[in-house]
């Protein structure tokens, strides 16, 4: 019942935003020809109704009805038509707050109500320029929220970082790690572009190969016709992986218990299946010409209301030996949760988890995300005493099949002696 009022609820909401979008953009085009303005508001329509009608679809068909891919297209044609009305819709708002308040001045003093100089009639009329200003910035953001899709989706690039570690034995000076993060293989709709993006981590050549989680949206399955292209993924060192908070199935509707479990154990196997070594709260040592550092993995931990499935004491014992130590944890909110407060000697952490929201600003040293509100660390290379963390931006993306400004990552990290 809950449900289904909340259903009612929402559609009565977007069918008010679309009607009050659709007041301003008739005054925006008011001065053009009859049949230009039946043109536009028979597009405006028609793409209204059809998001309508993929709202009422998600909502009624259940959930493994679509491929996440095609779920994911869906999510977002709604989306995004109703994002950039919303924000036309604030800018709408300013006009009519302006107008109630002359409203209600002329109400309480007659005398001070604006006359029309056609009319000589009070009237309070809306401001054509604000709307059109509303029409155009609504338009701007749904044009480029498609050019993410078109271009920015697969934009892969790789991104160059040197980590000084005090205590870096000799071997390991200008050692080359390859970072993947996020792959989020349920969302891919270019499988020739994913290929690409693995060709250019392999070019690189690195000694060692991390992959710090979500490896899926929801579901095992997801990753299967990606298989012949992830196990391409090779390094002289073995590629390292753990899970992330999608990795889970937490946030899809299982029929039982036991279909998630053997969710998470298909996935597991689906990891063995790459050549990925995949650590689950544990420890291994990485060994060059005789000199070793350690490197230890956890499961998901995020601060929070995320999952907090990962035991670093758990991963941390016996590890007094190395010298250096480097931790592969998905979510960078973990750093200054527990690794800084209580684990002084790992000196460097690998995460991801943020994607920089597939949305964002970064120009030189300009570098801007919503996400930046919710995470201290979401992207690129932090240090404190010390100690390092780089949080990569994401090989794939979720929710919005996109990328604005937050480009898709594959980091090349190289350890020098500090």
């Amino acid at each position: 019942m809950n449900r289904t009022f909340v259903f009612i609820f929402l559609t009565f909401i977007l069918i008010a935003i679309d009607w009050y979008v659709w007041q301003g953009l008739r005054l925006a085009i008011r001065n053009l020809s009859p049949l230009t303005q039946r043109w536009i508001g028979g597009a405006y329509w028609g793409l209204t109704l059809a998001t309508l009608i993929a709202y009422v679809g998600m909502q009624l068909l259940p959930p493994d009805y679509f491929k996440s891919s095609t779920r994911t297209f869906i999510v977002a044609f709604i989306a995004i038509p109703y994002l950039s009305k919303l924000f036309a819709v604030l800018i709408l708002l300013v006009d009519d707050i302006r107008r109630l308040l002359q409203w209600i001045v002329s109400f309480v003093f007659p005398s001070a109500a604006p006359v029309s100089s056609e009319t000589g009639e009070s009237t309070i009329p809306r401001s054509q320029f604000l709307a059109t200003t509303a029409v155009v910035a609504g338009a701007g953001l749904m044009g480029t929220f498609a050019f993410g899709i078109l271009s920015g989706a697969h934009d892969y690039r790789i991104r160059r970082v040197k980590v000084p570690l005090k205590n870096l034995p000799k071997a390991f000076h200008g050692m080359k790690i390859a970072q993947l993060s996020d792959i989020h293989s349920g969302s891919f709709f270019n499988k020739t572009a994913v290929k690409g993006g693995v060709e250019m981590l392999l070019k690189e050549k690195p000694d060692i190969a991390f992959f710090t989680g979500d490896l899926v949206n929801d579901r095992a399955v997801e990753v299967r016709d990606y298989m012949n292209i992830f196990d391409k993924v090779k390094a002289p060192l073995g590629v390292h992986s753990i899970l992330g908070n999608h990795d889970y199935g937490d946030y899809f509707q299982w029929s039982d218990a036991n279909a998630k479990t053997r969710n998470l154990a298909d996935l597991k196997k689906a990891h063995e299946s790459l050549g990925w070594n995949l650590m689950l709260d544990e420890n291994r040592a990485i060994k060059v010409d005789g000199e070793e550092i350690g490197l230890i993995g956890i499961q998901n931990w995020g601060a929070g209301n995320f999952a907090k499935y990962g035991n670093l004491e758990k991963a941390y014992q016996h590890t007094d030996q190395y010298p250096v130590k480097i931790l592969l944890s998905h979510d960078p909110s973990h750093w200054e949760a527990q690794v800084l407060p209580k684990y002084k000697d790992i000196d460097l952490a690998l995460a991801g988890h943020t994607h920089g929201m597939q949305f964002g600003v970064e120009i030189g040293k300009l570098k801007w995300s919503p996400v930046q509100y919710r995470y201290k660390q979401w992207a690129g290379l932090y240090e404190e005493n010390d100690q390092y963390l780089y949080v990569n931006r994401g090989f794939g993306y979720l929710g919005y099949p996109g990328r604005v400004g937050i480009l898709p990552e594959i980091t090349i990290l190289e350890l020098v002696k500090a």
